[in-house]
């Protein structure tokens, strides 16, 4: 088993470009995309392509979606960064809007997702020491097995991924890592009376779009409360809209102390991250002690109002919720000895590949581009289907048929 890909000059051109100047810290699929649309991406050569990636869930909104390119486009032409040194007109804008979407008092803005999760740490450090009462420098986060926040020092010190970890030590003290999903190593965990926070994905993503019990969310909100613990919801993916409800721990109605947003946050337009909570944790943090020079600038705000507004507007989540629904049970249909397992909530969701071959995965993916769809391999087996929320029933069923047609190469 061994897909052939014919590249053509132009895709190899820029292919060249990238492999002689840029840094080899990614290892993309040979496409090389210059248009977006919707669901749909264009290559150099003018092929058209499903997105069932959406930039890791930064695009649910659609590729340049017009509403966020016009509110983008109207601020880029007045302002764009001031800095925190001084106000501008649209942050306390933003600042209200999202807090009232969301329900919390305080909003801190910050670019990338990995900004707002170390945010987040620091918020919940502070409290600890603050308000929770425990003794300077000892306050510890449970963290769980398999996560993915991103690629810092700080938080791959807490990573079970030895691809993010060798090589790049020493780690960060202050973190215990327990199994997903694993509610009585999570309260033997507490037992700690320095633990200040639990932070974790509702569904980690990385690692295959791993759903967790139902029930867990809410389990988890309980504990947390018994023992004075924050909880805190990395929600850069698997939130605003993505799983068929604007958050994932809306589908148990569970509320966290700490909420961090990021991604399709601009409808995969600039950087824009969130960490949203109440006073008695966002007000810890006093002036100078934490924020960035691009965080809460003008053309930001202005993105993300309309990222938002878009977002609920267009139903989006209910969308994700029928289509997701749609698009497992017409997977389930395949009759595919390769397909092992099929899971996911809304339009987050993966396959897992069982075959001899190490890289069947990768070659399915290959099968997959050829045939007019863009997926990508995570943790070697698994491979995510996540396209941008506005899919349509017909565009689910003619993606499904490429599926299908592609799992012949294995």
């Amino acid at each position: 088993m061994q897909t052939s890909i014919a590249l053509s000059a132009a895709t190899q051109h820029y292919l060249d470009l990238e492999e002689k100047y840029g840094a080899h810290n990614y290892h993309p699929l040979p496409v090389v995309l210059d248009r977006g649309e919707g669901v749909f991406l264009y290559d150099v050569d003018g092929k058209r392509y499903y997105d069932f990636l959406s930039g890791y869930s930064a695009v649910n909104q659609g590729h340049c979606h017009p509403k966020i390119v016009a509110a983008l486009t109207e601020q880029a032409q007045k302002l764009t960064l001031t800095s925190r040194a001084f106000y501008n007109n649209l942050l306390g804008e933003y600042e209200a809007y999202i807090t009232q979407l969301f329900g919390y008092n305080k909003v801190l803005p910050m670019n990338t997702g990995v900004e707002a999760v170390e945010t987040a740490i620091k918020l919940s450090r502070k409290w600890a020491y603050q308000v929770k009462g425990i003794a300077e420098n000892n306050a510890t986060i449970v963290v769980c097995e398999g996560n993915f926040h991103g690629r810092t020092t700080g938080v791959i010190s807490f990573s079970s991924d030895p691809s993010a970890t060798k090589n790049f030590g020493p780690y960060a003290p202050g973190y215990i890592a327990i199994p997903f999903n694993d509610l009585a190593a999570l309260e033997k965990a507490f037992q700690n009376k320095n633990v200040a926070a639990f932070l974790f994905e509702p569904i980690q993503g990385e690692a295959g779009v791993v759903v967790p019990d139902s029930g867990y969310y809410t389990k988890v909100r309980t504990l947390c409360t018994e023992y004075n613990v924050l909880m805190v919801a990395d929600e850069i993916q698997t939130g605003l809209a993505r799983t068929g409800k604007m958050l994932a721990c809306d589908h148990e109605n569970v509320r966290p102390d700490i909420l961090i947003l990021g991604k399709a946050l601009s409808g995969g337009i600039l950087p824009v991250s969130a960490v949203l909570c109440d006073d008695e944790i966002m007000m810890t943090i006093q002036p100078g002690e934490h924020g960035s020079t691009y965080g809460g600038n003008p053309l930001a705000c202005k993105v993300a109002i309309t990222a938002l507004e878009v977002l609920q507007q267009e139903k989006l989540a209910d969308n994700a919720e029928a289509m997701g629904e749609l698009l497992r049970s017409e997977l389930q249909k395949i009759n595919s000895p390769f397909i092992e397992t099929i899971r996911g909530k809304g339009l987050l969701n993966a396959i897992v590949i069982k075959h001899s071959n190490p890289d069947a995965a990768w070659e399915l993916c290959l099968a997959l581009k050829e045939n007019g769809l863009l997926a990508k391999p995570t943790h070697g087996d698994k491979i995510r289907f996540a396209p941008p929320l506005l899919i349509s029933k017909e565009q689910v069923m003619e993606c499904v048929g490429i599926i299908e047609k592609s799992l012949a190469v294995l």
